[in-house]
């Protein structure tokens, strides 16, 4: 046999084939897209997305994965045939790995709450897989059957995921991503989670037909233990921190009653040198002395607004916050300002009672502002922060001004990450927009103008 011969086998036996091998990378394909779909779904979930719209525009780049996967999968199947749990778990990883670097970029979140994220909704991704598996495994099908069959195993994705959303299941997911200090580790748990559901997807191959109602009950109650457990550890978390919220109140209040104590012993200084101030006063107005007499009341005034008229002012300003995490936040603030250098001006004009919005949020958005304006403030030569907050008929207007000598870009300031300040900061503003995305009632406002930034914030009474 000459060449040519062996040339024209050789090419035979690949369009042989062919066929077979574009059906089953397209067949693979497919069912990758669909995998990568499901996840998107329990992605919007588990994250607690409001804006979902902007996150389905992003999503033509999340097909890059799947295509990429398929042919991995390919060449790692064919280079390494004997070994048929590797490849699947290389290419799980490396699943994993894109995904996690599309919500890193979808959401602007850093690498350990997108892989934590990732991870989770890969959970119910794959429970999703296998429970559509074990149903073609019972009825098998064609073809046609098999892409319906993707297109239920989708809709009920769908339908799973709004059912989350439904029991607040993101709320408590991204409360735990919330605990800077634990994200590593609730990402590592999250990736130990992933790999059990991987073992149960590639397990369930091997079990006979007689235990897979067995088997699809063990599966559920594995990924109800899951979300119990994430919901267990987030309430943890919510609670420790209503725990140390706790503790300031009663620093705080204790600061407070300092305060209180010191305007009373101001007073009775007053008071014991009343009389001689008198005395003065009536020996200066008999001699006719007017512009002696005017000086000394002036002075007497400016040394009353020194020592007693600003403590008896922020005192009536704070009385006036009848909600004991706002005022305690406020009097931490308060003195943390004091000790910086910035001058702060505190306004509550009427009672602040209640508010329709969770405390906690309310006080994570006043804490996250307050610290906003004065790292900004501390780069004038005057530093000051302004925080006015007004009650009447049930809503609530908060606003916190401060000066500012940077260069601000609108486009980029709600961005994770992004500050005038360099890399590593500005992680508030955008938290800050989460928070309120959770509520229809409430609105934002910035500006800012001759050198003044402006932040107010306005929580409408619900009927």
């Amino acid at each position: 046999m000459d060449f040519d011969d062996c040339y024209k086998n050789m090419w035979k036996e690949i369009c042989d084939t062919m066929p077979l091998l574009l059906y089953l990378t397209l067949t693979n394909y497919s069912d990758s897209l669909t995998g990568h779909l499901i996840l998107a779904a329990y992605l919007l979930a588990v994250t607690d997305e409001r804006a979902i719209w902007e996150k389905l525009k992003k999503l033509p780049l999340l097909c890059v994965s799947p295509l990429i996967a398929t042919l991995m999968a390919l060449v790692l199947y064919m280079e390494l045939p004997e070994f048929n749990i590797l490849p699947y778990f290389i290419t799980s990883i490396a699943i994993l790995a894109m995904c996690t670097l599309w919500v890193m970029w979808a959401w602007r979140w850093n690498f350990w709450m997108a892989s934590s994220a990732v991870c989770m909704a890969g959970i119910l991704q794959e429970a999703t897989t296998v429970l559509a598996q074990i149903r073609s495994r019972v009825f098998p099908s064609d073809l046609v059957s098999d892409t319906a069959a993707m297109a239920i195993a989708l809709a009920f994705s769908i339908f799973a995921a709004a059912l989350l959303k439904r029991f607040r299941f993101g709320f408590w997911f991204r409360l735990l991503l919330e605990d800077r200090s634990g994200q590593r580790r609730t990402a590592a748990l999250m990736l130990a989670l992933e790999f059990t559901m991987e073992v149960f997807f590639f397990v369930q191959h091997g079990v006979q037909r007689r235990y897979l109602a067995a088997y699809c009950i063990l599966l559920i109650v594995l990924v109800i233990v899951i979300i119990k457990l994430i919901i267990y550890l987030a309430r943890r978390f919510d609670d420790s921190r209503a725990i140390q919220a706790q503790q300031d109140i009663i620093a705080q209040q204790q600061l407070y009653e300092q305060d209180l104590e010191d305007i009373r012993r101001d007073i009775r200084s007053f008071r014991h040198d009343y009389k001689n101030l008198l005395t003065g006063l009536s020996q200066q107005a008999g001699e006719g002395d007017l512009d002696a007499l005017r000086d000394t009341l002036s002075e007497l005034d400016a040394d009353f607004d020194r020592h007693l008229g600003e403590k008896i002012q922020r005192s009536i300003q704070i009385g006036n916050l009848r909600i004991p995490q706002v005022r305690s936040l406020l009097l931490g603030k308060l003195t943390e300002l004091r000790k910086r250098g910035v001058e702060c001006r505190l306004e509550v004009l009427y009672p602040v009672e209640s508010v329709d919005m969770n405390i906690w949020d309310l006080v994570r958005c006043l804490g996250i502002l307050t610290d906003n304006a004065a790292e900004a403030a501390l780069e004038t030569e005057r530093p000051w922060v302004e925080i006015v907050l007004l009650a009447q008929g049930g809503r609530l207007f908060l606003r916190v001004s401060n000066p500012y000598t940077n260069a601000l870009d609108p486009g980029k300031m709600w961005d994770e990450g992004w500050s005038t300040k360099g890399a590593g900061r500005g992680l508030g503003l955008p938290g800050y927009q989460r928070i309120l995305e959770s509520y229809p009632n409430v609105s934002r406002c910035t500006s800012w103008a001759d050198g003044v930034f402006v932040q107010e914030l306005t929580v409408e009474g619900r009927p």
